[in-house]
Order: C-alpha cells, then sequence, then structure tokens
C-alpha cells in the first residue's frame, strides 16, 4: 500500500513558499521580463518582508499594496518593466526618488548598485531601514529630504523614480553623468507612461516614452508630519 509523503509543518510552508516564489518568476516571464539578472534579484528579494504585515499574503501577486502616509507600494510588474529600463550594471552608482518600503532599493542593491535614496516621509523611511537591515542590503544610503529637488554635487549613472510626475525637474537630469539614464513615469493626458531619459556623451539629453505603468503620483516637497 502506498503512502502519501509526510511534510512536518516548517517543511510544508517552505515547500508552499518555493512554489509561491516560482509561479511569481514565471509570472513575471510571461510578462516579457528575460533578463536573468533582474528576475534573480526578484527571486531572491522577498517582497513579503517589505509588504504591510496585512497584505503579505499578496506580496508574490502582481498587485500594488497600500502603505501609510496615503502611499502605495508599486506592483512588481511595473518594477521589473521599470529596472529593466533602467538597466542596472554591477558597481554603478543609482539614486532612487522615493525609498517607499525598500523593496526597489534592495532590488538594485542586488543587482550591484551603490544606492543613495531619497524618502520625503520619516514613517517610511524608518520602516524602509529596518526592512533594508532584514535582508541586509549592502552599499545604501538613506536620505530624508524632497527627492525632486535634491541638490548635491555628485553624478550618477542611473536614476529612478518611483512614481509618476507631470514632467522631470531638470534638478534631476542635471544629476546625470556622461551615458546616464533616469527611468520614472511621465504623465500625458492623465496617464502615466514609461519615460526614459539619456545623457549621451557630448553631454545632450534625449527622452522616449514606453508602455503605459500603474504607478502612483510622485509628490514634491518635504513631509510635514508622518
Amino acid at each position: 500500500m502506498s503512502r502519501e509523503p509526510f511534510f512536518s509543518g516548517a517543511e510544508a510552508r517552505s515547500k508552499q513558499e518555493a512554489i509561491g516564489v516560482a509561479s511569481f518568476v514565471l509570472s513575471l516571464r510571461a510578462k516579457g521580463i528575460r533578463n536573468t539578472a533582474l528576475l534573480r534579484a526578484m527571486e531572491l528579494v522577498p517582497r513579503d518582508v517589505f509588504a504591510p504585515r496585512r497584505f503579505r499574503d499578496l506580496s508574490r501577486t502582481d498587485v500594488a499594496l497600500p502603505l501609510p502616509c496615503g502611499q502605495t507600494m508599486t506592483a512588481p510588474g511595473t518594477v521589473a518593466t521599470m529596472l529593466l529600463a533602467l538597466g542596472v550594471a554591477p558597481g554603478q552608482r543609482v539614486l532612487e526618488i522615493g525609498t517607499g518600503t525598500g523593496y526597489v532599493t534592495a532590488l538594485l542593491a542586488h543587482l550591484g548598485a551603490e544606492v543613495t535614496t531619497v524618502e520625503r516621509f520619516n514613517t517610511l523611511a524608518a520602516s524602509a531601514a529596518q526592512h533594508l537591515r532584514i535582508v541586509e542590503a549592502g552599499r545604501v544610503r538613506m536620505e530624508i529630504g524632497d527627492g525632486l529637488a535634491v541638490r548635491v554635487r555628485e553624478r550618477f549613472d542611473r536614476i529612478m523614480l518611483n512614481g509618476a510626475r507631470p514632467e522631470i525637474p531638470q534638478t534631476l537630469t542635471s544629476l546625470l553623468g556622461p551615458g546616464g539614464r533616469l527611468v520614472g513615469a511621465l504623465t500625458q493626458e492623465g496617464a502615466p507612461r514609461l519615460v526614459q531619459i539619456d545623457r549621451l556623451p557630448d553631454g545632450e539629453l534625449t527622452q522616449s516614452l514606453g508602455a503605459p505603468l500603474r504607478i502612483s503620483p510622485l509628490v514634491t516637497g518635504i513631509a510635514a508630519t508622518l
């Protein structure tokens, strides 16, 4: 008489998590994400660590999740599309505007970037810092402030805007070094679309628009509370 294999509670949970992760990666591939390094990063960086506790059962699904301070955790399919366009290479210096939960920050760090991330809400920044410690994300520097008006002397290889804007501030494009690239979302006729801005070797900027994105607006200014 054959018997069904017995799994302990821990083994059953581990098996279920592995199935969930595999399904998550397959869903990204079905959306056209083929970059091996990016898929590996999204496989290994646990989104459930960054998701709000009451929504953790949805962390491996392609949905946006509500956050404190009226913010939103962007759906992983949108995140993958933007990171694919960003084209991060190991060792590059990346400026991230809108830390949120720190999930995208952790993905950038896993891809080998040296990340400076800026968040306007103290509450989100404190939570993100804790998440990043849990996953041991390296080479991350976090700042609290208005990322859209950031004024530093540094130049970056890549800039990631985690949100949609009616225009891309010159204060940000001026931070792109030669060969640098900015990726975010540009709102046109009420709908956000992927935007990619590249600085050519001669210093000129080029802009191209891509597919529509499901992403929240990126607000300027420093939060007075929260």
